[in-house]
């Protein structure tokens, strides 16, 4: 994954300058406002979420250029993908396939296994399945975190990042819950507790395996904004005929939602969703003031 570049560090080191020569009291013509470097300002942003199926489509082909195609010509600029293989099996022909998706698309990334198992033979790669986030932004800082599960069922993760989106810090919450009610209303809670703890905008996006009037789905609703909340006929799965939805993106209160919509396309058993948002201006830090 990488973190950070030269751009970055340039901008940091030219940030440090302005500012002590304003701590100084000496004039230049770079403003406290652009000292900041465009940080807090009111940017667009395409999100989407999109259960990839290994890139195995409705028509049975191995096929990752098809879902790299959906993610450019949707321009999305955020990307939660849940069901994506690394080195996992002759399912995906062995493919790391964030990192070649991530290249393919120009964008930064991170992957997180829930399942990690031993290679077939000695000295390859290890075997691992789980979710990952791509980013035309660069991601500061990401961790998975393991969810309940009950019995001998499939372990499942929320992958959370820190992205910085010209200067906002968007926390970005990527799941695949259970296929059961009872874990699904554990892991839910864990990972609103999760997000709790960190402040500034959230989003949410992921295969949830429940439909919006599950039980378990009530505390997403009382603490966050369904981008499709106007559209329940947004169904997502299965691809071919959907019948429910399944899919989501939610959003915290101070995110602005312009546009969503679900996607048609049999690249993958499930449809994806996108959403365009408005991350809203937070002044940057100066002078002991926010």
């Amino acid at each position: 994954m990488e973190l950070v570049n030269d751009n970055m560090i340039g901008r940091t080191f030219r940030t440090m300058i302005v500012l002590l020569l304003l701590f100084l009291g000496i004039e230049t013509s770079v403003s406290a406002q652009e000292a900041s470097f465009g940080h807090g300002q009111s940017v667009t942003v395409n999100v989407m979420s999109y259960n990839i199926h290994h890139a195995e489509g409705v028509d049975g082909v191995l096929d990752l250029e098809r879902i790299a195609e959906i993610i450019e010509q949707e321009k999305a600029d955020i990307i939660g993908l849940q069901e994506v293989d690394n080195h996992w099996s002759e399912r995906s022909e062995f493919q790391d396939q964030a990192k070649l998706l991530a290249e393919r698309l120009g964008m930064f990334y991170t992957y997180a296994p829930n399942l990690d198992r031993d290679p077939l033979k000695e000295g390859e790669e290890r075997r691992q399945y789980g979710t990952a986030i791509l980013s035309k932004y660069p991601i500061l800082h990401s961790e998975n975190h393991s969810l309940t599960k009950i019995g001998n069922t499939e372990q499942r993760g929320v992958l959370e990042a820190i992205i910085n989106v010209k200067g906002n810090h968007l926390h970005f919450y990527n799941t695949h819950l259970a296929l059961t009610s009872a874990e699904r209303e554990i892991q839910i809670q864990e990972m609103i507790e999760l997000a709790s703890s960190s402040k500034g905008a959230k989003i949410f996006a992921g295969d949830l395996n429940a439909t919006p009037e599950s039980k378990e789905m009530i505390p997403m609703y009382e603490n966050y904004r369904d981008v499709f909340a106007s559209s329940p006929d947004a169904f997502t799965y299965p691809a071919k005929n959907p019948s429910k939805r399944i899919d989501y993106l939610f959003t915290s209160g101070d995110i602005e939602i312009t546009n969503s919509h679900v996607i048609r396309s049999l690249a993958s058993d499930h449809l994806p969703i996108v959403a365009e948002i408005v991350l809203e201006r937070e002044s940057p830090f100066l002078n002991g003031h926010k």
